[in-house]
């Protein structure tokens, strides 16, 4: 089984793990983005094309609508569940 390079980034919200040997670039994701926290890096794709990084790890809300858009499984997020407070 190969296993591929991968950014992570912790917010307070989620977990955001980007596999830029998988992107190709093509802007899914950022176009989706809600709360428009994910930007144009300098890290080239397996393309030659430039990924996206997270540029507001608190900004990001976990919604998950970049996973679901990509169209290589290039994007994961992992929602953190809240404190429960007493």
């Amino acid at each position: 089984m190969r296993e591929y390079e991968v950014m992570t980034e912790k917010g307070s919200k989620a977990i955001f793990h980007l596999f830029p040997e998988l992107c190709k670039g093509c802007g899914l994701c950022k176009e989706k983005c809600p709360t428009g926290v994910l930007v144009w890096s300098d890290k080239l794709g397996v393309y030659g094309t430039p990924t996206v990084f997270l540029r507001d790890k608190e900004g990001c809300t976990g919604c998950g609508i970049c996973q679901i858009v990509c169209p290589d499984c290039a994007i994961r997020v992992e929602r953190l569940q809240r404190k429960k407070e007493h």
